[in-house]
């Protein structure tokens, strides 16, 4: 994850179902539904302004992180995500 990205909160906006990183005026999000404890991640976005620049990989990495640290499971429907983990084995551990 690119370094200006660390310190920025994951927030999970149940509203809207998506899990959402604010990098200054602009939102990258993913689009989750959540179940049994498990969440299906949908649909990966960064606005134009963010894209090429490691917004979308930091909230997929922060959004894992929250997945396996709160003990769900997770079931990677978006084709963003299941790249990610394809390149990235070890997350493996919380695939559905």
């Amino acid at each position: 994850m690119n370094e200006e990205y660390v310190s920025l909160p994951l927030v999970k906006n149940p509203e809207e179902n998506r899990f959402e990183l604010k990098v200054g005026e602009y939102t990258a999000f993913i689009e989750y539904k959540e179940r049994d404890k498990k969440i299906w991640l949908i649909h990966t976005e960064a606005p134009v302004e963010l894209q090429g620049k490691g917004a979308a990989t930091a909230v997929i990495e922060k959004t894992l992180t929250y997945i396996e640290d709160n003990g769900y499971k997770l079931i990677p429907l978006c084709p963003l995500v299941a790249a990610y983990l394809k390149r990235h084995p070890d997350w493996n551990r919380i695939v559905a």
